[in-house]
């Protein structure tokens, strides 16, 4: 099957069938696993997943590639393809529907939405046991950058307050049709049990982290001053004089702890 890629869609197609056999390796899915593929596309990593699993669920947005993958998945295992844009798929309802403790998700993320899906994932952890997703490998270095670092982030610190972020290797432009300008990267991400997780309200943490990182140079009290006064940072041991690329995560936990 040899679909013609769709800009509208951002499809790029993994063929190299080496980087494939180390996605899988990676993922390692068991026969009582409840896998779930976002974005399958030509069924590159589909087929092998499923003949790992033997039952899979796939999301797809392309009806064009429907048929196909259905067709080629028929000799192998039970495929069931959710025709959905990926982020208005309920995983927690989903998990519900498909009988699993947890899903295991797996994709070829569009590089033009790879963050809301992230993030997407994100407020379904709990639902969730591992994720292994393939994205540009800059957005996979500031997934697992550290404070300080220049390409420490929102998404950096959102992530990292949810999960355990692995990048695991990279992928050339190459093995992809076509392919893309920039090199590709394979990460996993998973979930922090329970009592690993902070219990600050996370829609204050997300304000927090956004106004913060919303215009790098600013200092803290600058970026912050319409949630947190000078005196309330300084309260919870930072500078309020400091930038925000410097505050470890659980930074800004302490922040979103304290009263407005």
């Amino acid at each position: 099957m040899n679909a013609r890629p769709k800009k509208s869609f951002g499809q790029h197609f993994l063929h190299e069938k080496r980087y494939i056999e180390r996605i899988v390796s990676a993922i390692s899915p068991r026969p009582d696993d409840c896998v779930v593929e976002i974005g399958p596309g030509e069924g590159a990593l589909t087929l092998p997943l499923l003949a790992a699993a033997g039952r899979l669920t796939a999301i797809e947005l392309d009806t064009d590639l429907i048929p196909g993958l259905q067709a080629r998945a028929s000799a192998i295992g039970a495929l069931e393809i959710v025709h959905a844009d990926v982020l208005k798929v309920d995983f927690t309802a989903l998990a519900q529907r498909l009988g699993a403790a947890r899903l295991r998700l797996a994709g070829n993320l569009p590089y033009y939405i790879s963050s809301p899906i992230l993030f997407h994932c994100v407020d379904h952890a709990a639902a969730i046991q591992d994720m292994h997703f393939m994205l540009q490998k800059e957005v996979v270095d500031r997934m697992a950058a550290e404070p300080g670092s220049k390409v420490y982030g929102r998404l950096s610190v959102m992530l990292q307050l949810a999960c355990r972020v692995e990048p695991l290797f990279t992928v050339p432009p190459g093995a992809f049709r076509p392919p893309p300008k920039v090199d590709s990267a394979v990460v996993r991400l998973v979930p922090l049990a329970a009592h690993e997780r902070h219990d600050a309200d996370p829609q204050r943490v997300h304000a927090i982290v956004k106004a913060a990182f919303a215009q790098r140079r600013k200092t803290l009290s600058n970026g912050l001053k319409t949630l947190l006064g000078s005196d309330a940072i300084a309260s919870a041991g930072i500078d309020p004089k400091t930038r925000a690329e410097t505050l470890s995560p659980q930074d800004f936990v302490r922040l979103a702890k304290l009263p407005g």
